[in-house]
């Protein structure tokens, strides 16, 4: 039978730890006011540093906005945060993001993530909990001087961005994502 080296302990331990303050973030208190108003800030400055996300959102049918992910890993990564989902700009509900992911990594990092949905169906799909996303190829990252060329995919069209961190990555993994009606 084979042990676990320190090494994968901790990076063990550290998955575990960032999966159970997600579910645990989840559970304390309902709805809150303080989430919505950072999300929308967070959308504002994604939208600022790419101006071409306002037509995401004017065309999309609704969008779920992340405004802080914390990711760390070890060989084995875990990341998770909370977020808003919205109809026609109206909130309709908070959501939790995990991630799961193995491969060459190391480092930690804090980002946004903005995920539109270009119709009825795909907003459907991630408000009943069958959005998952197996791979990070997916997203694209806002950077200064960056192109939002990209169209929806799968309905879905999902843009991330970096606030701080350093995260050395070639990894596999998937995102899963909660959803809970407002109230």
């Amino acid at each position: 039978m084979k042990t676990l080296s320190k090494q994968n302990l901790k990076s063990l331990v550290l998955v575990i730890a960032v999966f159970a303050m997600t579910g645990l973030q989840a559970q304390i208190g309902g709805w809150k006011a303080d989430l919505v108003e950072n999300s929308e800030k967070a959308l504002a400055e994604m939208i600022e540093k790419q101006p071409k996300l306002q037509s995401f959102k004017d065309k999309a049918y609704g969008y779920a906005v992340f405004p802080k992910i914390t990711k760390g890993a070890i060989g084995i990564g875990g990341a998770g945060g909370q977020g808003i989902v919205y109809k026609n700009g109206v909130p309709t509900g908070h959501s939790t993001m995990s991630q799961a992911t193995i491969g060459f990594q190391l480092g930690g990092q804090q980002y946004k993530e903005v995920i539109f949905f270009e119709n009825e169906e795909t907003y459907t799909k991630f408000t009943n909990r069958k959005a998952k996303f197996n791979g990070q190829a997916s997203a694209v990252a806002i950077t200064d001087g960056a192109s939002a060329d990209v169209s929806f995919k799968g309905g879905m069209a999902v843009f991330t961005q970096t606030d701080g961190g350093l995260m050395f990555e070639a990894s596999v993994g998937g995102q899963k994502f909660s959803f809970n009606p407002k109230e």
